[in-house]
């Protein structure tokens, strides 16, 4: 079984004192940003992204995922929690470095996956792609707070979208593509379910590895967790398509540990809650590591 430690990332340097990088204490993307719940989140995430053909085939052509699953999850969790908590310095340099790894990422689609015809050359670079990505971070964040940890408003939920815009040029995605508000992204989202995902074999491949790693991270007793949450959190035509469960047992069980998650959090103190990412910050910045 992998150390769980190898799953997050490691804490960040503590930067330039007094720098509160791009948002600072008060900011949407700090409140929500900060907790660690956002991690039931990720399998989510990953199979939303990976039910993109082109996503899927980037993936699986140019990654060891198949020996470290969650590399993925790792790398892109790192970049998201330094630049919403990194000084100016360290958000430049996560954005130089996933430029570097995106850069040779590029290839076709080998054979037609949906309405995706063979032969389609995808790139990681790609704004329409990078979009995407993009928007199932954002989309699975406020879903997982809203449902584990507190309501979020819509005024929030704007408010969230926006900082995370921030976000969204370090994976290269043009202004003129995103969307106005939270709203036009869940529109956006809609419109990927219904027109383009698709669980085609190499997303179906990659699902496996994403809920059931091998070497698993977790003990027996917890290893249908990331299914239960995913099938909770995915639309419904993509749980489907990935063959997930959502009956009655699967329902109540979901239910139950949304209620039990969120009873827990307000009683764990900060280190615990939340990402030594918001607490170096905070201190960075001369604030508390405690609740607002």
């Amino acid at each position: 079984m992998q150390p769980l430690s190898s799953f997050f990332p490691a804490p960040p340097s503590p930067g330039q004192a007094g720098d509160p990088g791009l948002f600072g204490p008060g900011s949407a993307a700090w409140r929500i940003g900060r907790e660690r719940l956002l991690t039931a989140a990720g399998p989510a995430a990953l199979l939303l992204q990976v039910a993109h053909p082109l996503v899927a085939e980037g993936v699986a052509a140019h990654s060891d995922f198949t020996t470290d699953p969650l590399r993925r999850l790792r790398g892109t969790l790192d970049a998201v929690l330094t630049v919403t908590f990194g000084d100016t310095t360290q958000v430049r340099e996560s954005a130089e470095h996933v430029g570097r790894r995106h850069r040779p990422v590029r290839g076709t689609l080998p054979v037609a996956t949906g309405p995706i015809p063979a032969g389609t050359p995808y790139r990681a670079d790609d704004g329409d792609l990078g979009l995407w990505v993009f928007a199932t971070l954002v989309w699975t964040a406020i879903t997982v707070t809203d449902g584990f940890a507190r309501p979020v408003s819509p005024q929030e939920r704007d408010a969230y979208y926006r900082d995370m815009t921030s976000l969204a040029e370090v994976f290269r995605v043009p202004a003129s593509l995103l969307p106005d508000d939270y709203t036009g992204l869940t529109q956006y989202v809609d419109h990927q379910v219904r027109h383009v995902l698709t669980v085609g074999p190499t997303a179906a491949r990659l699902a496996e590895q994403i809920l059931r790693p091998d070497p698993p991270i977790v003990p027996p007793p917890v290893r249908p967790v990331p299914a239960l949450l995913a099938a909770g959190m995915l639309p419904a035509a993509v749980r489907e398509g990935y063959g997930l469960a959502r009956r009655g047992r699967e329902r109540v069980a979901f239910a139950a540990v949304q209620r039990a998650t969120r009873h827990a959090l307000p009683l764990l103190p900060a280190r615990v809650r939340y990402w030594p990412h918001y607490l170096v910050a905070t201190e960075r910045v001369g604030r508390s590591g405690g609740s607002d």
